[in-house]
């Protein structure tokens, strides 16, 4: 038996309801892009997609530009995230920042062609990095810390479409990932 078929067992011995919407909420308005969006306190969030990728993936416009250094440093804070792995950082202010949370590393090309300054994501395979030096910083902050804070927006969208629903939070971490 694996590890989801254990806890789906556990939840069913302890009655407790098991809703699973992983890829959904990736691709939904106000999903994992937009909730790594509003932790970046942006001031702006459009949906990106095509018929190759649709919804999955969003470009937030900055509040402020700021250079690559501060952006990482600011990315890592706001996300919680222990580390970022970068390409060589972006001589110019970064303002337009494409967002993936997971492993979104397919959507790089797409996210240059679309004009952005930076690429948020989860994972991203090492090849991946070369090739994009003073075209689009790259800023890859862990797939689990890119998606961390879906529980809380899931909380808040059955809190308010059904309210007389008692939500309660994990306090568990899944992340297999430790960092020394």
């Amino acid at each position: 038996m694996n590890d989801v078929q254990r806890t789906l067992r556990k939840a069913i011995k302890a009655d407790i309801s098991v809703v699973s919407m992983h890829t959904n909420l990736d691709n939904a308005r106000g999903g994992v892009n937009f909730k790594i969006a509003e932790r970046l306190q942006a001031a702006s969030v459009v949906p990106m997609g095509d018929e190759q990728h649709p919804g999955q993936w969003v470009i937030a416009q900055l509040q402020e530009p700021m250079m690559a250094c501060d952006f990482i440093h600011y990315v890592k804070k706001r996300l919680e995230a222990h580390t970022a792995m970068c390409n060589e950082l972006l001589l110019r202010p970064i303002r337009r920042v494409a967002i993936c949370g997971g492993a979104g590393d397919f959507l790089l090309d797409s996210a240059v062609a679309k004009g952005a300054d930076a690429f948020l994501t989860g994972e991203m395979h090492y090849h991946q990095y070369f090739g994009y030096e003073q075209q689009i910083q790259i800023c890859v902050v862990g797939h689990y810390e890119s998606e961390h804070f879906t529980k809380q927006l899931l909380r808040d969208i059955i809190a308010e479409a059904c309210p007389e629903v008692r939500t309660v939070l994990a306090e568990t971490t899944t992340n297999p990932i430790i960092y020394i």
